[in-house]
């Protein structure tokens, strides 16, 4: 009994000491006229401040856990110097503001956010962060949330002069959710970041969605990346999970898979773009069910890909299939198969499974990459059949991906609303 009456009195306590904490949080209201730096300085750990509808010149300097809050998209004008707002404490959340005008200092790293290390557990949501170097600036902190946020950059510089929308670098724990990001250098920059969550981003008019390196264990979900230079660029990595995104118009690669092991590469569309997948120096990852359509090349394979599981895939009406340079052939399909549009073989037992197996890089291929217009006969029985009889002669016979289990019908039964993504 006296147990029981002791866990009371404590769960007594600790409800008695958050509501008192709670108590003594306190609102500052800010209008047009008024100093939000000031309100700031008078606030307490923990208070709220926020901000009406209006213009504020400022430069904000963040140093307790504090919530800055805009009603009705207040505008917080750099005035085109330095940092918009500069966070040095944990626990602060910014929301709800329009934040605008940056400096232009590559060097100094101006930003509209700048996230000074040990910020930690920072809420960035909801903000419109328009004409600025960067967007955000992280570094060095955990558990921060990156939540709904329209970022923009300096659109009238050249790419190399901007900065990146949301940069995240030697972090842990990050959220970055339900972004939309354009006309930045990069979308998002990721370096030594782990255990990170990216989902459901908007990146387009960039040089890559996103870049990305020496980062691992973290998640890449649902996100849309069109109209870049490159799609998602994930290089040196391990442990990643790269599940339903959408990569099409990018001029060079839907999504770059370079120097990456161990990881899962799953449910994802390319369509349209210079190349679905570049994949360079990957071993021992698992690509099942993607979607690679209408590429100029559908997957660029070299530098030593190879052991990795390549299953349930659907390779449909790219140029150029497969663009793959090796000593030896590299077997995929081995459970399921693959689909290949333009495989030319014959099912006949009705199983499903072609009866001759799927070489990407035969007689044929070589001469259309050789002499392109060649192209214009690929439909025609005298290269289909220059196609079956070049296989049966290993002397004119190339090392090749080769598909033991070629599937004679698509695995996506959504291909077809694809065709339409070419590039612009």
């Amino acid at each position: 009994m006296r147990q029981a009456i002791d866990f009371a009195m404590l769960i007594f306590s600790i409800v008695l000491v958050l509501f008192c904490l709670q108590a003594q949080a306190a609102e500052h209201k800010v209008v047009p006229g008024q100093s939000i730096s000031e309100a700031i300085d008078r606030a307490k750990a923990g208070d709220m401040v926020v901000v009406a509808r209006g213009v504020y010149p400022v430069h904000l300097v963040i140093t307790k856990p504090l919530h800055l809050k805009g009603l009705n998209r207040p505008t917080l004008d750099g005035g085109n110097i330095g940092d918009v707002i500069r966070i040095k404490s944990p626990d602060v959340t910014i929301e709800g503001f329009i934040i605008s005008n940056s400096g232009a200092d590559l060097t100094a790293q101006n930003a509209g956010i700048y996230l000074e290390p040990g910020s930690d557990r920072a809420i960035v949501h909801n903000n419109t962060i328009n004409y600025t170097l960067f967007g955000l600036w992280i570094e060095k902190v955990k558990d921060i949330q990156v939540i709904a946020n329209n970022i923009t950059g300096k659109r009238d510089l050249a790419s190399a002069q901007r900065g990146n929308g949301i940069q995240l670098y030697n972090s842990r724990g990050a959220k970055i959710i339900n972004n939309h990001v354009s006309f930045t250098r990069d979308g998002i920059y990721v370096d030594v970041s782990d255990h990170a969550l990216f989902q459901g981003n908007r990146l387009h008019h960039l040089r890559y969605g996103s870049h990305y390196m020496n980062s691992n264990f973290n998640v890449w979900e649902n996100n849309d990346s069109y109209l870049n230079r490159g799609g998602l660029a994930l290089m040196e990595v391990r442990n990643q999970t790269v599940r339903n995104n959408r990569a099409w118009g990018n001029s060079d690669h839907g999504i770059m898979l370079r120097t990456i092991v161990d990881s899962v590469v799953e449910h994802n569309v390319v369509a349209g773009n210079g190349r679905g997948f570049f994949i360079y120096d990957a071993e021992y990852n698992t690509l099942h069910n993607n979607l690679i359509i209408a590429n100029r090349v559908g997957v660029h394979l070299w530098a030593g890909s190879i052991h990795n599981d390549v299953e349930g895939n659907d390779l449909i009406n790219n140029s150029e299939q497969i663009k793959y340079v090796a000593s030896k052939d590299e077997y995929w399909g081995v459970k399921t198969g693959n689909y290949w549009s333009n495989y030319v073989g014959w099912d006949s037992d009705g199983n499903g499974v072609g009866d001759v197996p799927y070489e990407a890089n035969d007689l044929v291929d070589h001469l259309t990459w050789k002499y392109p217009a060649a192209k214009l006969l690929l439909n025609s029985p005298a290269v289909q059949t220059l196609r079956l009889v070049s296989r049966q002669f290993p002397l004119l016979r190339a090392t090749s991906i080769v598909d033991q289990n070629p599937r004679m019908t698509p695995f996506n039964k959504n291909w077809s609303i694809w065709l339409e993504k070419q590039r612009h």
